[in-house]
């Protein structure tokens, strides 16, 4: 680490990194500038621009570090479980647990696809959804069984986070995705 990486109270990337979560979070991503990250985090105005370039390049990052954790919440939920319901509930879990993160990830229009941090994060969440269907999946329609299930639990975080579901469904969310994703076993 170079020392334009340092910031007084840690590292400068991870900062404005923080920062931009917490203007996320109150203006959403498309309002968010380099300018309000670079005076939350208490840093110049050029800064942001020095480590990200641009605004797609600081959503791009965070995105990408969003499916970072993304795919460690569901690698460990497999080597705990090795059960590809469990990984439903994992992907239902980290949205409700990181639903700026979440929100982000999917927002291609704000992001830099070719970026090759975020491919490899969305690699590796999508092997670990594919590793969970080929082992719930004994007919060679793993792939199909990943998209099924992926569509399920996607579909299901999003509409929870909207607040488009009855109480009744949102009500425990691990219990309504266990139930969902049982309708995918045979």
């Amino acid at each position: 680490m170079n020392e334009s990486d340092q910031y007084h109270h840690g590292n400068l990337r991870q900062a404005l990194l923080a920062a931009a979560i917490g203007e996320i979070e109150t203006h959403g991503p498309s309002a968010v500038s380099l300018r309000a990250v670079a005076k939350a985090a208490g840093v110049s105005h050029s800064a942001p621009a020095h480590h990200f370039g641009d605004k797609a390049g600081l959503l791009t990052a965070l995105a990408a570090e969003g499916y970072h954790k993304f795919a460690d919440a569901l690698e460990a939920k497999w080597a705990q479980t090795g059960d590809f319901a469990e990984l439903g509930i994992a992907y239902v879990q980290f949205a409700l647990d990181h639903r700026t993160y979440f929100g982000l990830m999917y927002r291609l229009e704000l992001l830099r696809e070719n970026d090759p941090d975020l491919q490899a994060g969305r690699t590796r969440a999508y092997n670990a959804l594919q590793t969970g269907a080929d082992a719930a999946t004994s007919t060679g329609e793993a792939q199909i069984t990943a998209l099924a299930g992926w569509s399920l639990v996607h579909g299901y975080a999003t509409l929870l986070l909207a607040g488009n579901l009855p109480e009744s469904l949102a009500q425990d969310p691990a219990a309504t995705a266990r139930l969902l994703t049982q309708k995918l076993q045979p």
